[in-house]
Parts: C-alpha cells; structure tokens; sequence
C-alpha cells in the first residue's frame, strides 16, 4: 500500500470509528469520497493549519455537511488542533467534533455546513470577495488575493433550489476560481438519485455558465489531480463530477443504507484488524507524511504572504491601511455628521434607508451588496457598478430573483472577511430566506439585511404580498437583531448599529409609505438601547403606550387624545427588542416601570413578541389575520389602526388595570 493509498484508508477508518462510537453518522460519504478530501489537503490547497484566518488561504466548504466526521479526520491529520480525543467525542455535548460542520466550535471549519446546498452559495460569496478584493487590491508587480474556493457537494446539494440559484448566477459571472467537486455516487436516502432527478448534469451545468469535468473512478487519484488542474486553468467555474461508490467497502456499500447509519460494530473493527493498528490510531509514517505536505508546507506559503504583504504595505500605503481596516471590520463612520432629517422631512424609511446606504458607501469602501431585482423598490443598490465579469471593482450585486441564494451568498462574502455585505427584499419575501438568515445568527455573521413594504400598508399588491408573520418569525431566531424604525432619524441610527455590529446579522425593517419625522438626533440615538421614552407623560404616569416603525406615529397621536381626556400615558419606541432585552434591570424599569399596569403595544404585525413587555393587564393592537387587496389607508382602517380606536382600546385596559 502506498503513502496516499495508505492516507485514504487512514482517513476512512478514522471516520467510521467516530461514527461507531457516536452511534450516530454517515459513513457512506466518507468512504465513499476519502480520496477527494486527501487530494484536496495534502496536494491542492493552499493552506496554513497554524494560520486558519489567513485570508489568502484557499477556502474549502463541506456542503455535504453530513460528511462531517471525514473533515474531522483529515483536520487532525493536518494539525488543526483537533485530537484523537476529539475524534472520540464525535457528536457529544460541548465536543469540538460536532455533528455537523460549525465554525466556531472547530478550528479549520470554513462554513458551517449541515442544511444542503447552502454551503455551494455560500461558497459562491467567497468567490466573489476574492475576486473583488483581488480587483481592487492586487497590482501588476503584487498579488495580495490568489486563492481558490473548493466545494464537496452530493446529488442533494444539487436538488436544493439555493444551489441551482447560486450556480447560475456563478456561471453568469464567471467566478473561475470556484471548484466544486462532486461526490457523485447515485444513492441518497429514500434510494436511487434516478428516482428523483433525471437531468443531465454534464449537459446543464455548462449551460449554466460551467465547465463539466468527469472523473469516472474516484479512486484514481491522478485522473482526480489532472482534473483540479484542468479547472484551475479556466476563465468558468468548475463542476468535477466523481464518481465514487457510497459505502465503499462495506457490507452496504451502494445502496442507502450506507448514508446516514453506522456500520455494525463487528463491521468496523473488521476494517480496523484489515488496516491494522488500536482504534483510533495512525500510522507514524501518515502523521509525517500531513505534517511534512500540509503543516510545514502551509506555513511557508504563510510566511511568503506576509513578507509580500509588508513590501505591499511599503509600495502602496493608502492602500494597505484600506485593507487592514476591512480585513477588521473596523472602519469607523462619524454618523453626527454623516446626514440631518429636518422636523419636516416626511418619507417612507425606505426612502430615507436608501439615501443613507448610498452616503455610507462613499465612506465606508467595505460596504458590498444588492437587492433581488427589487433595488428601485427597496433604493438599496451598490455603487461603482454592477460587479460582472468585465468589473470586478462594481460593488452593486444583481442578485436577480434568488432571495434564498442572495442570502447565503451573503454570509460567504461575510465568512471570507475583508468586506460588508448587505442584501435587501420585500420583507413578505424574507420567507424565502429564512434558512440562510438562521445560518448567519449560527455563524454571527454581521450581515446586513434590509427589508421594505414592511406592513399590510403594501396595500394594493394584497395579503401574498403583506408581511404579517414575519416580524414574529425574525425575532424568534436566536442572535438576530432585528430593527424597525420609526422615522429617517431612528433609521440613520439603526444604520449606525448595523455598521457597529461585529457578532450578529441585522435586520432593518422599513416602511413602504411616507412616515413624518418623530425623533430627532438626540432622540434617536437611544435606538441603541432597544426601546427609550419617545414622548413621556406630562404630569402623572397613568399608562404607557409601546409601538415600533409606521405605528409611533399614531401612538402619539393617542397619547394627546387621551391627555385631553385625562389620562396622561408615555410613547415608548420599541425599534429592536433584540437591544432593549439586553440592558440592565435599572434601565428597562425605567421605561417600563413595574407599578404601571395600563399598557398598550401597537403594530401592523403578528406582534406576539409583545406580550413579554405588557404583563397580565396589558393589551395588544395586532394583525390577527391575513390582509387584503386594497388601498393602504382603507386597509389600515379597517384592520383598527386608527387614532379613535386605539384610544377606546387603550381606555378599556386602563379601566381594567384599576379594579
């Protein structure tokens, strides 16, 4: 047995022992593409184990994120700082090996993987910062960004829409330094891949914009190599089709029973008398052969980057100094300075949202990103053009109609480091979305999301088209901060949060129609805290009124209808419960003090959120259904959200609140 043949068969049975052990896995992809994974590491990529952040490093995302336990395996071998003990932990609490993918629990992990076709999109947005940074960045005599994105997908990454949508867009801009090779062995789950899929991959895929390369026996580690090199040398992303047989050299090998149960006990230690050795153990000569071509190798190609760096630095100073503030995200913004909303200023906060992205752009150079063809609907478009293949430095993303793809195209351009991504859609449409959102709070990925038409105050476009849910829906998924504006000011500063935000996505969430300024600068910027007195009471405090974005307005309009009536209630402006839950006790007493039971919640949402800030006597203003093709106003109407019924309905809890 030769060295690399001897390194797969390492790498199989080290993962079908993590399997066994965990009683839990999918052993079919590991034996099935052991080779693939080798190749990759000890002869393909550009890496640096001691340096996992490096930002040149080449990039390798397991979409088939149920073949973890293989990338755990050659992780260790490659000195990522996982253990054999590690290895035996597989899918136990608090373990570095999870049982998918996560890239803050384990060192080398470059996406966290688990949901298919989610890691090719997301592959899709490193590629394009590094041919961006490369664009901007990289001169005739310097090359700063070089790398490549390497994927490894199965027959289901392929059948989710996110990566048929991804693909195409990869295809339509050219992005040749994406890699993605393809486990392709026929069997998923429920059976054969030919009771499901048909189509011809070799056909559409270059039809798509690709290359297709066929590699018919997975096992022939130079047919594997000439093909990488083949597509290293292309103006096209690259599919290399694998064929490889699931399971392979097990009792279940090419049928399902090999995806996702572990083999028999018996079965493994079989496999582990046949290569020899103690469970768990590896050759010497296999531990020297990845510390000689994958740990000492990579910390050359390391050290060679930064000596380039430092004489980059050296030619190109302006340059250097943008760089590293990217690479940080740190590249503040004077936001007191930036913009002033006059007390007259009275536009939608989609309007106002997209003045203020365009001035932050001329600001801030990290900022990159685009809308689902909506970019005259939702006004956020990059500038400096519409990046394609023949402008790299165009920093407007023409997403098209692929708001799942655009998402998790985002959080591969956050992942890679180095620029800002922010994506926008209507916020009904954020449905589509939701999985790739999800990935970015997992990932605390400072993704910017923004979000117009925010009510049933669409209107006229009806209910498919009117969020009512998914406020609800945003606020449920855990490190999400999710903000909704009441005015141009409040949202100059929500823009300022977003900006500050290292560690979560961010949702903004504006309005369709005109809005009047409420606030003003001072005012706003307690935005920050999450919720703040917007209007207090006059005299005595009787009651408090809590509304966020289009609703302010007519809570304030309330609150003076009900002090002509005598009763005298504080307009509190609820932007982002995400915020306010996380100040100290003494400050979200002070706003909603305990003793003040009359409390009334406004929004043209779902709006259950609320009921944790009302307590047992308050009441909620919400949409308890879906809404209706109509004018705005009339529908607003109808659904209760005027002055003269919030009144009724705020003085009905107040009676209550005093028996």
């Amino acid at each position: 047995m030769n060295r690399d043949r001897q390194a797969i068969e390492t790498l199989r049975i080290l993962a079908v022992e993590q399997i066994a052990k965990a009683k839990s896995g999918h052993p079919g992809i590991a034996l099935g593409a052991a080779p693939i994974i080798h190749l990759l590491y000890s002869k393909i990529m550009n890496i640096s184990p001691k340096h996992h952040q490096w930002i040149n490093r080449d990039r390798f995302v397991m979409s088939a994120g149920h073949g973890s336990a293989l990338l755990y395996s050659v992780l260790y071998l490659a000195g990522y700082g996982l253990g054999i003990d590690d290895l035996k932990e597989f899918r136990q609490f608090g373990s570095k090996t999870p049982g998918h993918p996560e890239i803050h629990t384990t060192p080398g992990v470059d996406a966290t993987t688990g949901p298919l076709g989610q890691g090719i999109a997301m592959a899709v947005g490193m590629t394009i910062a590094e041919t961006y940074l490369g664009a901007k960045f990289n001169r005739s005599d310097l090359n700063l960004f070089d790398h490549r994105t390497y994927v490894l997908c199965g027959d289901g990454d392929l059948q989710e829409g996110v990566a048929q949508e991804a693909m195409s867009l990869a295809g339509h801009l050219g992005l040749n330094k994406l890699i993605v090779l393809y486990d392709s062995n026929d069997i998923q789950l429920d059976g054969k891949v030919a009771n499901a899929n048909s189509e011809s991959v070799s056909e559409k895929l270059p039809a798509m914009g690709w290359n297709h390369i066929l590699v018919e026996d997975g096992e022939d580690l130079n047919d594997l190599e000439k093909a990488v090199g083949q597509a290293q040398l292309s103006n096209k992303p690259t599919i290399i089709e694998v064929k490889t047989i699931i399971g392979r050299g097990s009792s279940v090998a090419n049928t399902p029973k090999a995806h996702g149960s572990p083999l028999p006990a018996e079965e493994v230690a079989k496999m582990r008398a046949e290569f020899g050795g103690e469970p768990f153990s590896v050759p010497n000569e296999i531990l020297d052969f990845y510390q000689e071509s994958i740990i000492e190798a990579g910390e050359t190609k390391y050290e060679s980057w930064m000596k380039l760096k430092e004489v980059y630095a050296a030619k190109y100073h302006r340059e250097a100094e943008q760089l590293d503030g990217m690479i940080s995200n740190d590249y503040p913004v004077d936001f007191m300075r930036l913009l002033n909303f006059e007390e007259s200023y009275s536009k939608a906060t989609r309007v106002s949202g997209g003045d203020i992205l365009n001035v932050l752009q001329t600001v801030h150079p990290g900022l990159i990103g685009g809308s689902a063809d909506l970019a005259s609907s939702t006004k956020v478009k990059g500038i400096d053009g519409d990046f394609s293949k023949t402008n790299r430095t165009g920093r407007n993303l023409n997403f098209g109609v692929r708001e799942h793809s655009m998402a998790a195209i985002a959080n591969g351009i956050a992942l890679h480091q180095g620029l800002r991504p922010f994506v926008s859609g209507f916020f009904v449409f954020s449905d589509y979305m939701k999985p790739a959102i999800r990935l970015s709070a997992l990932m605390d990925l400072p993704v910017i999301y923004v979000f117009t038409h925010d009510s049933i105050a669409v209107g006229e476009d009806g209910p498919t088209h009117q969020p009512v849910e998914q406020l609800t829906m945003l606020r449920s998924i855990p490190n999400m901060n999710v903000i909704r504006p009441a005015d141009a000011n409040e949202t100059l500063t929500a823009w300022e949060v977003a900006l500050e935000t290292k560690t979560n996505p961010v949702a903004l969430v504006l309005t369709r129609q005109d809005v009047p300024t409420v606030t003003n600068r001072k005012l706003s910027a307690h935005l920050k805290q999450g919720a703040y007195v917007l209007s207090p009471e006059r005299r005595h405090l009787d009651g408090i009124i809590m509304a966020s974005g289009s609703e302010v307005k007519l809570a304030l309009d309330a609150q003076n209808r009900l002090f002509e009536d005598g009763i005298d209630v504080r307009v509190v402006s609820v932007p982002s419960m995400f915020l306010f839950d996380r100040q100290n006790e003494k400050y979200r007493e002070s706003v909603l003090p305990k003793q003040v039971k009359a409390r009334l919640a406004i929004e043209m949402s779902e709006a259950s959120h609320y009921y944790k800030y009302l307590g047992t006597d308050g009441s909620l203003m919400n949409i308890k259904g879906f809404g209706q093709s109509s004018p705005a106003g009339k529908l607003i109407e109808a659904m209760g959200f005027y002055v003269e019924n919030v009144v009724s309905v705020f003085k009905e809890g107040y009676k209550n609140s005093q028996k």
